[in-house]
């Protein structure tokens, strides 16, 4: 799971942010909860196209994809839930602003070696 690496970073116009509350939730959907994000927040509602980082040691991947900011519903009350209790666990007053539901297009290696940047899926 994505929460047991280091520093997953969320990137979206180049501008890479750390990300703590993450989960898989198939094959192809990553789902963030914007706990701090602002500007990034800003920039999901404008512009989907995002990059997620995520590396232990040398081994490491870059999945990029399609964003979509849910303030509203089921997903968004889960993910606000999700939230406050990951923070309870942390003694921090933690709120989610939305669910971020990364649908994942791309995967590439970002270890490095012979097969840095290659397109895995």
């Amino acid at each position: 799971m994505l929460r047991d690496y280091p520093s997953p970073q969320l990137d979206q116009s180049g501008n890479p942010i750390p990300i703590n509350f993450m989960k898989i939730l198939d094959d192809e959907t990553i789902l963030a909860s914007a706990v701090f994000m602002t500007k990034t927040f800003n920039n999901l509602k404008e512009n989907p196209a995002c990059a997620l980082s995520i590396w232990e040691g040398f081994a490491g991947y870059q999945f990029k994809g399609s964003a979509a900011v849910v303030t509203e519903g089921p997903v968004f009350k889960e993910t606000q839930t999700w939230t406050e209790e990951e923070g309870k666990k942390l003694g921090l007053p933690l709120q989610s602003k939305a669910a971020i539901m990364i649908k994942i297009t791309e995967i590439f290696s970002v270890a490095p070696g012979a097969d840095a940047g290659k397109k895995i899926s």
